[in-house]
């Protein structure tokens, strides 16, 4: 099982790669978010490797981090998401962005990709919860930030105590998530407070 490469690139598209190792050329599937990291054609590149074996097919998927080829795998395990959804994902949305809807349950965020439905979605929160909590960026996990749900409850909290009603500050909580993922408390009732005062001046 190929673990890794590291060659000259040789192709650089989109939807995937090609790999000199030695002579031989790998093709290599990536998200749009590796495809914007990796280097011009013939520069050297090392990549992150998922060996994707079936019975009639053996396919090669890479990642520039770590991170993403751990959330790949994870995703290809739930059920009705197969290796070009989990690209599509991977391709909408960052690493922190996917592990944070996840954790939050924000159903609407993750059915906003093309190919995930509501079902889908629900799943995804379902049976990935738990094991997301470890993928949020160094950054992030630096600051010591609590559990999201934690971080909602308490913004939420704050926002209604300034005189926001419950349901105005969730909304805007909620929104903060898909514009900053990674903040602190304070940070999201920041960003929270920003949103709702942007609300208020449209409305006026």
């Amino acid at each position: 099982m190929i673990a890794s490469l590291t060659g000259r690139l040789t192709r650089k598209a989109v939807d995937s790669i090609i790999i000199d190792v030695s002579g031989v050329g790998y093709q290599v599937f990536v998200p749009l978010s590796t495809y914007r990291r990796i280097p011009d054609e013939g520069q050297d590149v090392c990549l992150n490797i998922h060996t994707h074996m079936r019975e009639d097919s053996l396919s090669l998927f890479g990642f520039f981090t770590e991170a993403e080829k751990k959330l790949f795998l994870l995703l290809i395990g739930v059920s009705g998401i197969g290796p070009k959804l989990a690209l599509t994902i991977l391709s909408s949305l960052s690493v922190d962005e996917i592990a944070v809807a996840i954790q939050s349950s924000d159903d609407q965020k993750l059915s906003s990709v093309p190919g995930i439905g509501k079902k889908t979605a629900a799943r995804m929160v379902l049976e990935l919860k738990d094991k997301t909590k470890n993928l949020l960026s160094d950054h992030t996990q630096g600051e010591r930030i609590p559990d999201v749900p934690d971080i909602m409850d308490d913004a939420v909290s704050a926002l209604v105590n300034l005189g926001y009603k419950s349901q105005l500050a969730e909304d805007a909580v909620r929104r903060s998530f898909s514009r900053s993922p990674g903040l602190t408390v304070e940070g999201r009732i920041k960003e929270s407070l920003s949103i709702l005062l942007k609300v208020s001046s449209v409305k006026l």
